[in-house]
């Protein structure tokens, strides 16, 4: 039995930190509404259908989204996960679900620990919020999660809880950050099942970056396929294939957009080759983050349920649980609308995403 996971983005609520760095009242509604098409045929802006512009500090939200999702065979939510050495940000619907109870579906946690800046890819430019790696603040990190670990709901392998590191590159000596963490939670009496995205900007070599960590997750579209995608893409090839793509690829830089097919990037992820380690197999629905990038946006064309379905189908096809609680394959993502990427109803495809997810689940009970 699969357990499909989706990855799920808690920004819908006004903070603080948000009022003063961008506007009273700004949450990741206030830049999808203003998105506009780039290009003849541009599906923008992305807007919600059966949930509406929601407010995740809502109970009723929260409980209909898990509805949702488990009418269409998801498993369970990877919620991201904010913490600057001690200081939670966006931390309110997480923490409500788990001091509430409800709603009674699964889940995980993904420590999105990369820097808040002015810009939205992550980059160096004007830190808003930093991360500062060390020791005591390994521990307080861990110990703040254990109750969250105890939860019924939260998601395991053979009784260990699974936890996901979003950008474990950037931790300067990670292996000490993972022995710390197994410390002070054998001090609990459990054991942890430690996972990393792989999103494309790793060192290369990779046997390292698997010492200490259980498993890797392919993180889509940032995953190794894509990087490969791109530098395969520079260069000739003999390949009848790969000459096929090359032609066919729509991966230029028009008005600054830079544009690629999905099509052909699906078919070129589903013949990557398998990894020498444990690798969670990873989709996106599609993906375009006009609403955050304007004109720099990144847009996957030829997006469209079937083909998504067509993606699903074929990484499942390829992938073989390693044991009866190994059996995950992450869906990128649930409601990442500035991100134009989510399983969430919109006013486009209505509930097509969703339907193709149990369609192709279903085949693979």
């Amino acid at each position: 039995m699969l357990r499909p996971i989706a990855i799920y983005l808690p920004q819908y609520h006004p903070i603080p930190e948000n009022d003063e760095w961008w506007g009273k009242g700004f949450t990741e509604w206030t830049n999808v509404v203003k998105a506009k098409p780039l290009f003849k045929g541009h599906y923008q802006p992305h807007l919600p259908a059966d949930l509406g512009f929601y407010d995740l500090r809502l109970e009723e939200i929260r409980k209909a989204q898990a509805e949702l999702a488990k009418q269409n065979g998801i498993h369970g939510f990877c919620y991201y996960h904010y913490w600057f050495n001690g200081r939670r940000i966006l931390e309110r619907p997480f923490h409500e679900v788990f001091e509430s109870g409800n709603p009674d579906f699964s889940f995980m946690l993904c420590w999105a620990n990369e820097n808040w800046t002015r810009v939205w890819d992550g980059g160096e430019n004007e830190i808003l919020l930093k991360q500062n790696y060390h020791e005591e603040d390994d521990r307080a990190h861990i110990r703040s999660l254990i109750p969250y670990f105890k939860d019924k709901r939260y998601i395991k392998v053979d009784g260990k809880p699974v936890f996901v590191i979003y950008k474990s590159s950037d931790l300067p000596n990670i292996k000490q950050t993972l022995l710390i963490w197994r410390q002070e939670a054998k001090r609990e009496g459990m054991e942890l099942y430690v996972c990393r995205m792989e999103r494309g900007n790793e060192p290369d070599n990779k046997e390292d970056l698997m010492n200490g960590f259980d498993a890797a997750i392919d993180f889509q579209p940032g995953s190794s396929s894509l990087k490969s995608y791109r530098e395969k893409n520079k260069k000739k090839y003999d390949s009848s294939f790969l000459s096929r793509v090359k032609k066919k690829i729509d991966f230029v830089l028009r008005d600054k957009v830079n544009k690629i097919d999905l099509e052909d990037f699906v078919q070129f992820d589903l013949l990557s080759k398998d990894k020498p380690y444990k690798f969670y197999p990873g989709v996106s629905p599609m993906w375009d983050n006009t609403a955050r990038r304007g004109a720099l946006a990144t847009v996957f064309t030829n997006s469209s349920p079937e083909l998504y379905g067509k993606w699903l189908s074929g990484k499942l096809n390829k992938f073989k649980p390693y044991s009866q609680d190994e059996n995950f394959i992450f869906i990128n993502a649930w409601n990442e609308w500035a991100e134009g990427n989510h399983l969430e109803p919109c006013k486009e495809w209505g509930h097509q995403y969703l339907e193709t997810t149990k369609k192709v689940l279903n085949q693979f009970k």
